[in-house]
């Protein structure tokens, strides 16, 4: 999810969210309802957009989707990697959640709760959309609000930022295989052209386009960057909030003809957070890690990538889709529960520095 410009830090101050990011719950509320009303009170100019495709990708969404994504790729320096050495525990932790373990048990949790336990009071036509929306939404590591993230547990920033850019490496290579590897699991069709083309769009060519503009930019000085990023995030936000529009605006009849549809969607998106972030968490406190990485790591391994995964969704199932929905519900759901996992690390340091430090001795008696 998208984040203001921020900077590793390397005091021990927790700094505070921006206004944004504190009350995204409440944005994304307010999208919710104003999207339902236009598609209420002017569904014709909302169906336009719609119909505004080429090869089954939306053109507006499209270009608000880049306007999202570049800026936060713009904070994102690739030549981190070199750092893997330093903090290979807490990174092998967090590649083991994201990428071999999220992605599957939200799998696990959207059969369940979606085709067993919800099954009778959810639309039939569109069990499949929700199943694949979910899947989506855990497919890839979120890369920006990782970072509030990290800062709110004091965490290790060259461990968040060299994390970030390993994940965004990952996801250009893996986010398709998984994708469509889950999605054939659980008997949905998976266009595979519609799907490689969003990949495409959606991941190779605003990391390419964003590394271009980062060069060039540091090329002037850091303060040539900053100043960019200052510039570019509130139109990343703005995007963020017109897209939530625009599909509450397509999906707002079926809002409220059956209001309880976010609400159990929401049971595995919540079930998800606080399982991936537990287990990374207790994966690191067993070898030892540090604490200030721990809370990062358990945090990037639990969060999504919302922006993708709700592009992906409209390209492959529609703006109309339960695909989409589920997407969007993930961001309305996942801030506060991120917030509550934060606050659960930080209550807890002195009890896993406690157990963390008794098998870092061990380990280097060995």
């Amino acid at each position: 999810m998208s984040a203001g410009a921020l900077q590793p830090t390397t005091d021990g101050a927790r700094p505070a969210m921006g206004v944004f990011e504190r009350w995204l719950t409440l944005w994304v509320f307010l999208c919710i309802v104003a999207g339902i009303v236009l598609g209420q009170w002017l569904p014709a100019p909302v169906q336009a957009l719609g119909r505004m495709e080429v090869a089954r990708v939306n053109i507006p969404v499209g270009l608000l989707i880049w306007v999202m994504i570049i800026p936060m790729l713009l904070k994102i320096d690739f030549g981190a990697l070199g750092q893997v050495r330093q903090h290979w525990r807490g990174i092998a932790v967090t590649l083991g959640v994201n990428w071999a373990l999220k992605p599957f048990s939200m799998a696990l949790l959207a059969w369940v709760f979606i085709r067993l336990v919800f099954a009778p009071y959810l639309p039939a036509e569109q069990l499949d959309s929700y199943v694949a929306g979910l899947i989506l939404l855990a497919a890839a590591p979120c890369t920006a609000m990782v970072f509030v993230w990290s800062q709110l547990t004091r965490g290790d920033p060259y461990f968040t930022l060299t994390q970030v850019a390993l994940n965004d490496t990952i996801m250009v290579f893996a986010f398709a295989p998984i994708v469509g590897l889950l999605l054939g699991l659980s008997s949905i069709t998976v266009p595979w052209d519609t799907l490689l083309t969003s990949v495409v769009l959606y991941i190779v060519v605003p990391v390419i386009l964003a590394q271009l503009g980062r060069r060039r930019l540091l090329a002037r000085g850091a303060g040539a960057l900053e100043r960019a990023l200052s510039r570019l995030q509130p139109l990343s936000v703005g995007a963020l909030l017109l897209t939530l529009v625009l599909l509450f605006g397509f999906q707002g009849g079926q809002i409220l003809e059956q209001p309880l549809v976010i609400a159990m969607l929401a049971v595995p998106i919540t079930i998800q957070v606080y399982l991936n972030s537990g287990i990374a968490y207790l994966l690191n406190r067993r070898l030892g890690v540090a604490h200030r990485v721990a809370g990062p790591s358990a945090l990037i391994g639990a969060s999504n990538f919302f922006e993708l995964a709700v592009a992906v969704a409209i390209s492959l199932f529609g703006f109309d889709s339960g695909a989409a929905l589920a997407t969007v519900v993930g961001v309305l759901i996942e801030v506060p529960v991120m917030l509550s996992v934060a606050r659960l690390v930080n209550r807890s340091a002195a009890w896993y520095a406690r157990g963390a430090s008794v098998r870092a001795q061990a380990a280097e008696a060995q």
